[in-house]
């Protein structure tokens, strides 16, 4: 095996599988450790820890831990961190590193080893001579930690109790937990976790389990049992609030530096913006909680061990080695977080290095002689039913009106819709609610849709799911549900056509007999949709097919770099738009003059392939507000046991969020979920920043209620998400570790159903032609949460979910009965007519 210069011959070759590979320092090696003992770290060793993603790109993401003990050697602290730079030069330099400290760990590095992580005192040398020697003895464990548990062993004392955390006592016949007044449910669960692991690991799965709960004592049997243990009961002082921590937390000064020669030359941070970072140079940002070293991507594996000195250096002057975590990257490789320090951060540009030469290799192999079949594009995969049932309704000055069949597939990109797809997943009647809003649709009905739309979501019978997208940037499951979809240039809603007064604005809007271009595309031979784009040559891609009107004549266009999957597109969508009429097949390259002369004449546009990029990684967020002030902290390393009940969750997939709202969440409506999720994008804790509303789809989604299309992020147990299952997260998880039967409860659904609606057994929505809809003054518009402050998450903690505003009352107004309303002619392009009513539709069954 060749070497590298200045690279351990340990890390050759490291890192090409997903998973743990981990090192101990032993003396002047390094030694790997087998997978059976990961996860058990000595006090007295230092370990370096490589953990490798494969991302859905196919490439390969390297995050580098070493973990200092805190009984081990000063020369083997510094050969950790020596090791983790090379580590990450074996890499080729692509790897974030975090310092570790033991009883301080990141919540990503706890994240590999749960249910937790016990030290054990010692060294690594003496593992075999210690082993059954733990279920000999009593021991206490002081856990916290939502959704990792931080446990540290402290004395076995009354004084070392307190009312914040939550505390195991593991004695050989029976472990106890101590339950903190003050301490979280999500707190108790895990340390239920902690004692799962006891329990199977010391003892064999044979040990009794008692819960005590802070102040409770009167008819407790295992609280006598527990405060004996102690020689009696005796008071609890109060919590001293941890003032040195508070301090750092709320410091919002930022200190940089430049490494010249060992020393640190402060910069000013009145102003931070990314050209002040040079690619020969190492950076030190402060940021209070959080110390970051940024490694110029020019810089030696030498210079890099340097600079790491000197951050440990400044970390111990600093006297905040126990409370700040460090993070080092190089250039090109920045955690999020330190982006959002600066004020101006270029987004990364996807290299699509696969799509790019994947024809490129197909045409090697085939003149080499191989038969090498085109490689075929990615399918949209199938979550949701195809057998469901569609309704639209259009949103007109706060109140909707149902779309009858023939025109529920013709939207305008002037107008808002509510579009509800029923369908039938596990034996259960679903209900997937879209508030759709045009490009040039108005704010008094983008606001009115998303406003209806949750109370409609809220009248159905069963589970339902509300989103809320804008045009041009609808996911898949949008086009999957119209299977065939028309949007038009111009609008009918009294709002929209009120903000166009002019004739001559009204230009573009689509005439039957008038002039239009067409973009039409499919995701797979039963799901296709037409935009009228602008009546341009510009408007023309390579990469699509098109269909042109000029009054009584048709052309339908294809462009050079169009799939041939899509050239029968155009024909099935002239049946659709124009039926019995016939058009003229052009090819790119072959128009006649007056295909030109129709568009304004011939200018430029876009000839490169279109390429679809790789899908988002998913990364979990769980959301808090303190003091009014938004915070999002990630969940790492995510599954389904971390959906919390008392908690509100958000799963961002890049263009898709997923605002998961749990049933003790105290989240007041699934409006109000939505603002929470627009809330996440305006924080911009993400990779690339903030993000608009319009440019994402935000899903709300409901404990008990999720549908395929969620759970697929998972690997699901429909056993563990009972939605009915009575009792918090820590009692629920009481009841299964003592193998007791889950009592049953009709949980208070509270984003669903308002106190206030008495919905009937139908699975129909109950629109506000039947109940009270809002008036404009007191709906919430898509722009509400932009009055929120938004921040990301910096502490440890955070406090339950807590909203900073009520629900809203709604106002009352007259109601009529719900009927179906022709809004366009019997002839589909006719011109713009008032509506007529057409009768009341037919109930689904």
């Amino acid at each position: 095996m060749s070497t590298m210069k200045g690279v351990d011959d340990a890390f050759l070759g490291v890192g090409d599988k997903p998973g743990l590979e981990i090192w101990c320092i032993m003396g002047a090696s390094v030694v790997p450790i087998a997978k059976s003992l990961h996860g058990k770290f000595y006090t007295g060793n230092c370990y370096i820890i490589l953990s490798t993603d494969e991302l859905k790109s196919g490439i390969r993401r390297h995050n580098v831990h070493y973990w200092v003990g805190e009984e081990a050697k000063e020369e083997h602290c510094v050969m950790a961190s020596d090791k983790a730079v090379e580590l990450d030069a074996a890499l080729g330099s692509q790897a974030v590193q975090y310092r570790e400290m033991q009883g301080e760990e990141s919540d990503k590095f706890l994240s590999y080893f749960r249910p937790c992580i016990i030290p054990v005192q010692g060294s690594f040398s003496s593992h075999w001579r210690r082993s059954g020697e733990e279920s000999d003895q009593t021991t206490m464990f002081r856990c916290e930690g939502e959704h990792v548990a931080r446990v540290r062993e402290v004395p076995f004392a009354r004084t070392s109790l307190d009312h914040k955390a939550a505390f195991v006592v593991d004695t050989p016949l029976k472990i106890f937990l101590f339950s903190g007044c003050n301490s979280s449910m999500q707190t108790r669960a895990k340390a239920l976790d902690v004692i799962k692991h006891l329990r199977e690991n010391r003892h064999c799965g044979r040990c009794e389990i008692g819960t005590i709960e802070d102040g409770k004592l009167v008819g407790d049997s295992d609280a006598g049992e527990f405060w004996n243990l102690f020689g009696g009961y005796a008071p609890i002082p109060r919590d001293v609030p941890d003032t040195a921590n508070e301090e750092l937390m709320t410091t919002t000064s930022k200190k940089l530096f430049w490494i010249n020669k060992r020393k640190l030359v402060p910069m000013d941070t009145n102003l931070l913006d990314r050209e002040m970072l040079n690619s020969d140079r190492s950076y030190i940002l402060d940021c209070g909680s959080e110390i970051y070293l940024w490694i110029g991507m020019t810089t030696l594996v030498s210079e890099k061990k340097t600079s790491v000195i000197v951050l440990e250096d400044y970390v111990r002057s600093q006297g905040i080695s126990s409370i700040g975590h460090t993070v080092i990257m190089t250039e090109g490789h920045e955690v999020p977080n330190f982006k959002l320090q600066f004020q101006h951060w270029p987004k990364n540009i996807v290299q699509k290095l696969y799509d790019a030469g994947r024809e490129k290799v197909a045409a090697i192999f085939k003149h080499q002689g191989y038969d090498v079949a085109e490689i075929p594009e990615d399918k949209p995969q199938q979550f949701i039913s195809s057998n469901g049932t569609l309704k639209v309704w259009l949103v007109d000055r706060g109140s909707v009106t149902l779309l009858c069949a023939e025109e529920q597939e013709q939207l305008y990109n002037g107008d808002c819709y509510i579009v509800q797809y029923s369908y039938v997943e596990d034996g259960k009647d679903y209900s997937l609610f879209f508030a759709w809003s045009g490009q040039n649709s108005v704010q008094e009905d983008r606001g009115a849709a998303v406003s209806l739309m949750s109370s409609m979501a809220d009248s159905v019978k069963g589970p339902a799911v509300v989103g809320q997208v804008s045009e041009a940037k609808e996911p898949e499951l949008f086009f999957l549900v119209f299977k065939s979809l028309i949007i038009f240039k111009g609008g009918r809603s009294a709002a929209y056509r009120n903000s166009v007064p002019q004739k001559s604005d009204r230009t573009e809007w689509y005439q039957k007999d008038g002039v239009a271009l067409f973009r039409v595309q499919g995701l797979r031979h039963d799901c296709t949709r037409a935009v009228q784009v602008d009546l341009v040559a510009s408007s023309l891609n390579s990469s699509h097919c098109y269909i042109l009107q000029d009054g009584a004549s048709f052309f339908t266009w294809t462009g050079s770099l169009s799939s041939p999957s899509e050239h029968d597109i155009p024909d099935r969508m002239m049946n659709k738009l124009f039926p019995l009429k016939q058009s003229l097949l052009l090819r790119e390259g072959s128009e006649p003059e007056h295909f030109w002369k129709t568009l304004g004449g011939r200018s430029e546009y876009s000839k490169e392939k279109f390429v679809k990029g790789w899908p988002a990684d998913p990364h979990m967020y769980t959301c808090t507000f303190q003091q009014c002030l938004f915070k999002a902290k990630e969940v790492f390393s995510f599954s389904q046991d971390d959906l919390a009940t008392e908690e509100t969750l958000i799963l961002d997939c890049g263009e898709e969020i997923y605002v998961w709202v749990g049933l003790h969440s105290g989240v007041a409506s699934k409006e109000h979920a939505l603002d929470i999720g627009k809330m996440f994008l305006q924080a911009g804790i993400a990779q690339d920043g903030r993000r608009s509303i319009v440019d994402t789809t935000v899903y709300a989604v409901t404990e008990g209620e999720e549908p395929a299309f969620f759970t697929s992020f998972f690997n699901w147990d429909s056993s563990k998400q009972i939605a009915a299952v009575l009792g918090n997260s820590f009692e629920r998880k009481l009841a299964m570790l003592k193998g007791i039967s889950p009592k049953l409860e009709a949980p208070d659904r509270i984003v669903r159903r308002s106190p206030s609606r008495r919905p009937g057994p139908s699975s129909e929505p109950t629109t506000p032609e039947q109940q009270q809809p809002p008036p404009p003054a007191a709906r919430r518009t898509s722009g509400s949460a932009s009055a929120g402050r938004v921040a990301n998450e910096r502490s440890p903690s955070a406090s339950p979910l807590t909203p900073s505003w009520s629900p809203k009352s709604r106002a009352s107004s007259p109601s009529s009965p719900l009927v179906a309303r022709r809004l366009f002619p019997s002839t589909l392009h006719g011109a713009p007519s008032a509506a007529t009513a057409i009768g009341s539709p037919a109930r689904r069954r």
